[in-house]
């Protein structure tokens, strides 16, 4: 596709041109050791040429300078890794991805009714990310962090670190809807995938639709601070126009566990009624509570739903591999378990050496990766600072710039651009700030939209 963009275009695409709409990828798999920085593998020996985790040290070159390891290649991890080598040059930077291809999760609802191809999610390299901004892709799994040695410890051996940067993503919690056996999560995950972590899901999704052939579809919408708080309703409208484009018998429903829309509500609420109705039924405050998969039922808390296809949404957390590593906030500070950082310059409390970003961070922003992209170079340029002997003492908002397309024939598009706030004297995030928004379905929205995210693709991959 052409990455030239016209006027039009670029007034979109802030913060170098890189923001997102829905959901970045996962960035690291769950921790199998952590030291934390506490017991016994942190009394071990530093010192030889063995590691002090697993045994032995990661193949990687002498550190040429300070060593930043960046932990997770998405949004978040991608965005870091760069700004932070930019911005300090004299910077060794390591980005340890456990995936040995990229795909993404944001635009990946416009693969579905085909406005997009796998192509647009998947062609881009590690490998170029890392030679074009300077830095080493290193393709491992973190399973190990010891704080007191300065250490992360990877599934292909032990790297040293001046600082290191976790950005891991999120994780499912099933059993905030009811489902905490093991046997039915599996078959969840691999049955019904919610299609807001690995690309995989949304291989098994878009086969879905391509398949469906009519009946009920259920998208469900989880409470709390979920991952890209406007992608389910979007799904639900894609989805929706593919069954009015073939002229199938069949319908949408939106178990939603929220009285209202959460973000765009006016535009969302004009689709289904202009584009989708009798196609979409939305219902509010319709928490699940459990899910027969044997029937296709979904259990709410008053009454059950026979489903033929859904895409069954649970609420989310962050990464388990925050809470392995030994960096989550106490319990009376977190209700998804996210990181204890300092809300402002993203280290962890009591720690500058050790940065949390994307969507494992506490802060009520967005969970989306236009989020944690703009936040990314923030955190990069803050740990570039540090690394100088420099400080950064004052805060900057992320940003979130929102599409969402409501229909696909025609294409039609809706958005919201906005910062957040920030309240000094009791130190808390405050919320929306500099809100600008547009609820009315456009066609000229849609080439922004697709502008949009070849902005983020550049913006992570090249120089």
């Amino acid at each position: 596709m052409n990455d030239d963009l016209s006027p039009e275009r670029r007034q979109f695409l802030k913060i170098g041109g890189a923001l997102l709409a829905a959901a970045p990828m996962v960035a690291a798999a769950p921790a199998v050791f952590a030291a934390g920085g506490k017991g016994p593998a942190s009394e071990r020996s530093a010192k030889g040429v063995k590691g002090v985790l697993t045994g032995h040290w990661a193949n990687l070159p002498k550190a040429k300078g300070p060593r930043l390891v960046v932990v997770g290649g998405g949004t978040s991890g991608l965005s870091v890794a760069k700004y932070a080598k930019k911005d300090n040059p004299r910077l060794d930077v390591v980005l340890v991805e456990y995936r040995d291809m990229y795909s993404s999760c944001f635009c990946s609802n416009l693969w579905y009714p085909d406005i997009i191809n796998l192509e647009f999610l998947a062609k881009h390299s590690f490998l170029d990310a890392a030679k074009n901004n300077h830095y080493t892709y290193f393709n491992a799994t973190c399973i190990g962090l010891d704080r007191d040695s300065k250490i992360v410890a990877t599934s292909e051996g032990d790297i040293r670190y001046d600082y290191v940067c976790i950005a891991p993503g999120i994780a499912y919690d099933w059993e905030k809807i009811g489902i905490d056996d093991i046997e039915t999560q599996t078959r969840m995950r691999q049955e019904y995938p919610p299609g807001f972590i690995d690309p995989t899901e949304h291989v098994t999704i878009k086969r879905k639709v391509d398949t469906f052939e009519g009946g009920t579809w259920i998208q469900t919408v989880p409470t709390g601070n979920y991952r890209c708080l406007p992608a389910p309703y979007e799904r639900a409208c894609l989805i929706a126009s593919v069954i009015k484009h073939k002229g199938l018998k069949g319908k949408v429903i939106i178990l939603d566990g929220n009285p209202e829309i959460t973000i765009k509500a006016p535009g969302f609420h004009a689709a289904f009624k202009d584009f989708y109705k009798g196609i979409i039924e939305w219902m509010p405050s319709t928490r699940v509570a459990g899910v027969d998969l044997d029937k296709k039922i979904i259990h709410g808390e008053v009454e059950d739903f026979a489903f033929d296809e859904a895409t069954i949404y649970p609420n989310v957390r962050a990464s388990t591999l925050i809470e392995k590593l030994g960096l989550m906030a106490p319990t009376s500070k977190t209700a998804q378990k996210e990181a204890d950082i300092d809300i402002r310059f993203y280290n962890l409390v009591g720690d500058e050496h050790v940065y949390v970003s994307g969507d494992a961070r506490p802060m009520p922003y967005s969970k989306s990766g236009n989020t944690s992209n703009s936040e990314g170079h923030f955190v990069g340029h803050i740990i570039a600072m540090r690394s100088q002997g420099k400080d950064v003492k004052k805060w900057e908002s992320p940003e979130t710039l929102c599409y969402s397309m409501v229909n696909a024939y025609p294409q039609q598009a809706i958005w919201v651009d906005t910062h957040y706030g920030y309240d000094a004297k009791k130190d808390a995030i405050t919320g929306f700030a500099d809100v600008k928004v547009d609820n009315t379905p456009s066609e000229k929205n849609a080439p922004a939209y697709l502008a949009w995210g070849r902005g983020m693709y550049r913006d992570m991959f090249r120089a």
